[in-house]
């Protein structure tokens, strides 16, 4: 019997509790927008779901393209997610986790986050995790626009509840969840966002 870690790598706990729910069901085509090296795709890829990811990363893709070595390489792209070449409305389930925290700027977050809204499919879900000011809003310093620096020293594009249920609106989609953040102590704080995008 395989162990926890070689049944689910390193799953983001958030997103298991979306497959706890039962929310992302064998049979759902799942893209991961940022994929890294794939510690979120290592349960869907063991258990035969339809799996794709994109990340500006080449190494992160050589090393997704070995931990899925029984599917077509072509389903793990070298591409930013503003500009992924997957087609409109192709997920059942897309997952952006640790990732529009690194935008620049308004502009590319914006770019960033339509690129992911895109590639789900009408009816689909988003389960997007990313730093954010809630909770934390006295220990951030601003630098300049949404860029903040972070009490653990780090530079981040931050977001907060207004602008969070202000976007679920402009892009269509409806909140599944009420969103949801840990304040990790004098370090940063992660909001998880989970939506579904309206039919």
């Amino acid at each position: 019997m395989p162990s926890l870690q070689d049944q689910f790598g390193g799953i983001d706990i958030y997103l298991f509790d979306q497959l706890l729910r039962g929310r992302i069901v064998p049979g759902m085509r799942v893209l991961e927008a940022g994929c890294g090296a794939g510690r979120n795709l290592v349960y869907f890829i063991r258990e035969g779901y339809e799996v794709f990811g994109a990340d500006a990363d080449v190494r992160a893709i050589e090393n997704v393209r070995r931990l899925a070595a029984a599917r077509p390489s072509e389903n793990f792209r070298v591409e930013a997610v503003e500009a992924m070449s997957f087609p409109d409305g192709f997920a059942d389930v897309v997952i952006s986790s640790a990732v529009l925290h690194f935008a620049r700027d308004d502009q590319q977050f914006q770019a960033m986050l339509r690129g992911t809204w895109r590639v789900l499919k009408p009816g689909g879900l988003l389960f997007c995790r990313l730093a954010s000011s809630i909770g934390m809003e006295a220990r951030v310093q601003p630098i300049r626009g949404r860029r903040f620096l972070l009490p653990d020293g780090s530079e981040r594009y931050l977001v907060d509840e207004a602008l969070l249920l202000r976007l679920t609106e402009q892009l269509g989609g409806r909140l599944l969840d009420p969103l949801k953040t840990t304040v990790v102590q004098n370090q940063r704080s992660m909001t998880t966002w989970v939506m579904r995008k309206n039919p």
